[in-house]
């Protein structure tokens, strides 16, 4: 560590304040009839404390600064990506991969550790560095994100390799071969599993709607490959909640063939229905897990009609028509607003595209025939629902969305919050935001590297009657870089969707609410929310609220809410597949509130779909990245080819900082041991 002294004033100041001190210790200890019986060497040395305490007081008067670098030595950063997939533990080495290879991998980074800085991440649904060892139990596999995770958390570091252990086999996320491209440095590859293509009959996937309509016929599409089976026939059945529904004989031509195939189904009850789609098992399949795949379809009983109201046409009402009139949840009726002369009361919703003054009458119709109304890229920032905008009319700028955690009107899947980090700027009007009170916004703005609060999107609810606000403008790119990132428009639908079906759905008036989500992932958390609200419709939290939840074995799990500041919140985490009932009480003034409803837990089966290694793939990830691939027998060779690689050298960084002279804590004891020094020798020989 190097230390340099900078004195900004000019010379003489500094010499003033030595002079100074020389002069008050001369004043007290030079010639003085008090110090002529004190021993010599007492007095020079009052003498030379005072003079020393004295001017580095005075220098605090002065700029001087303490100069510093520090060099600091970084050793090469090996990364050791470990798949936590359950498809890695699916073959016929998974015994070896748990016991015996353990031993090997541990081996590998303790002898890489004697060169190198180890980190080991482990991959899978999620991304994690906290566990310990591996558990081999995740669900899905996205490999993308753990490139994007390491691109994230370690791009200032001195990474030397990245050594991935996998099968090569994603079932969610981007493609891993054109996210690894940015990284810039090798990746060593150790390819596990079997690339042995079984005999195998299997489901790929269902494509259905979300929602159904009591009465009405819908589409399903189902997706099947059929491998090393030829001249065979195969039966595709859809079974309801257990009852075959309909079925399909398929005739299999080729030894591999892929197929897709239509089928008709009629909402016949309302509520979660759990539809389930069998293929037939065939002598010789090994895998017969992803002979049935299950999905659930929401039946309601009617349909909501929506009014898209324009000021000119727009890439955003585009997208909006898009999703609208692709949705059988809803009933779109198009138009610009000033040549519409209907009356509102027919609708469940009006949506306003570039509101301007003059509709006033229009959204005053909507607020007196109690109809939620949306406004998305008003024209205008008078008059907003739910905030207010002080600035100069006409000016933008691009801002990017943030979403706020504590947003509780609604809830949107974790593929959707993670979109909404990675969406475009959109134009917003500039000026000071002031949301009110009783507004909750979904996503904020973000202006640069700034994160503000000012809401992009937003929600409020005024004696009964509900209002959106999506104050910018590009909801078009929103939706293009959602194909972009999932080459699907799903998760851009979704938040349309949400948005709509909670403007739209008539409010609940009752004075316990419960929200719970119809449908979820096992491998994912399961929150449910409560409300408790007086006979003023304010909300209280004094009661407890608790749940007792029914598995379909009749098991009861019993729970208590967590309170917040208005409302109660509870964590059930993960549960296992299946179909759950709920009761949730609370007792409010000796009044016994219950709520009932159901949710459906979905079995994910991504990594018992396909368990055939993917190795070409790991071997193009290593060798564009100038990389090597290597097999389980090849760990020695691996670790001698990190090893040995002169281009993993570590890194001197420097950092220079600098002090005030009154900023540093040790001058301030410095001053005070001169002074208590001396006020001994002044006790000791003076007696003052």
């Amino acid at each position: 560590m190097l230390s340099k002294i900078i004195i900004n004033d000019d010379w003489y100041w500094f010499v003033l304040s030595i002079l100074t001190g020389l002069g008050v210790a001369c004043l007290l200890y030079y010639r003085n009839k008090k110090t002529s019986q004190v021993p010599r060497v007492a007095s020079i040395s009052m003498f030379v404390l005072r003079f020393l305490s004295v001017s580095v007081i005075l220098s605090f008067l002065l700029n001087i600064f303490f100069k510093q670098r520090r060099n600091e030595t970084q050793n090469p950063l090996i990364l050791m990506a470990i798949d936590n997939s359950a498809s890695m533990v699916s073959t016929k080495d998974s015994s070896f991969l748990t016991n015996a290879f353990q031993n090997k991998i541990n081996t590998l980074k303790t002898n890489l550790g004697l060169k190198f800085a180890v980190k080991t991440i482990f991959f899978g649904d999620q991304v994690t560095s906290h566990a310990l060892s591996p558990t081999f139990s995740e669900k899905e596999t996205d490999m993308a994100s753990l490139f994007k995770e390491v691109e994230n958390n370690y791009s200032g570091q001195n990474v030397g390799a990245l050594v991935l252990i996998s099968d090569g086999i994603y079932n969610k996320g981007n493609n891993p071969l054109y996210v690894s491209e940015k990284v810039g440095y090798p990746v060593y590859s150790l390819a596990m599993g079997d690339t042995t293509d079984f005999k195998d009959v299997a489901l790929l996937k269902v494509d259905h709607n979300q929602i159904a309509y009591l009465g009405n016929n819908f589409p399903v599409e189902v997706f099947l490959n059929v491998k090393k089976f030829g001249n065979r026939e195969i039966t595709l059945s859809i079974l309801a909640n257990g009852v075959e529904k309909t079925k399909q004989t398929i005739k299999i031509n080729t030894e591999n063939q892929f197929s897709s195939h239509s089928f008709t189904l009629t909402a016949s009850a309302v509520g979660l229905v759990k539809y389930t789609v069998r293929a037939t098992v065939l002598e010789g399949e090994k895998n017969t897990v992803n002979n049935n795949l299950s999905f659930v379809m929401e039946v309601i009983d009617n349909r909501e009609k929506i009014l898209l109201l324009v000021n000119r046409p727009h890439p955003d009402v585009a997208v909006l028509k898009d999703v609208l009139i692709n949705s059988t949840a809803y009933e779109l009726e198009y138009g610009l607003a000033a040549d519409f002369k209907k009356p509102l009361k027919a609708y469940s919703l009006v949506i306003f595209h570039g509101f301007v003054n003059n509709q006033n009458l229009l959204l005053q119709e909507c607020k007196k025939s109690q109809i939620p109304f949306w406004i998305i890229n008003p024209s205008s920032s008078d008059n907003l629902p739910g905030v207010k905008v002080a600035g100069n009319q006409g000016q933008s700028n691009e801002v990017e969305p943030i979403f706020n955690p504590s947003f509780g009107l609604f809830t949107i899947s974790n593929g959707l919050k993670a979109l909404i980090k990675d969406l475009p700027a959109v134009d917003a009007p500039f000026g000071n935001y002031s949301p009110t009170n009783i507004s909750e916004s979904l996503i904020y703005q973000r202006i640069g590297v700034v994160e503000t609060q000012s809401p992009l999107l937003l929600f409020t609810e005024t004696e009964g009657i509900k209002a959106g606000l999506f104050i910018g403008d590009g909801l078009w790119k929103w939706k293009f870089r959602d194909f972009e990132e999932h080459q699907n428009h799903l998760l851009f639908q979704e938040l349309i969707d949400k948005c709509i079906q909670y403007l739209s759905v008539k409010s609940d008036k009752s004075f316990f609410r419960i929200t719970a989500p119809k449908q979820i992932n096992e491998n994912e958390a399961i929150e449910l929310g409560a409300e408790v609200y007086n006979k003023s419709y304010e909300s209280v939290t004094d009661p407890e609220v608790t749940l007792v939840l029914t598995d379909e074995k009749d098991k009861k799990f019993n729970y208590t809410f967590s309170k917040t500041t208005s409302a109660y919140k509870l964590d059930i985490g993960s549960l296992p597949p299946g179909e759950y009932r709920y009761a949730a009480t609370v007792k409010y003034n000796n009044t016994l509130l219950v709520k009932k409803g159901l949710f459906l837990v979905k079995a994910v089966v991504a990594e018992k779909n396909n368990t055939v290694a993917d190795h070409k793939l790991l071997f193009r990830i290593s060798n564009r990245s100038g990389g090597k691939l290597f097999y389980p027998e090849q760990i020695e060779e691996l670790e001698r080819v990190i090893l040995e690689n002169d281009t993993l050298k570590p890194i001197t960084y420097s950092q220079i900082s600098t002090a005030l002279l009154i900023d540093l804590q040790w001058i301030f004891w410095l001053i005070l041991f001169l002074l208590a020094v001396e006020w001994f020798f002044r006790k000791r020989f003076l007696s003052i």
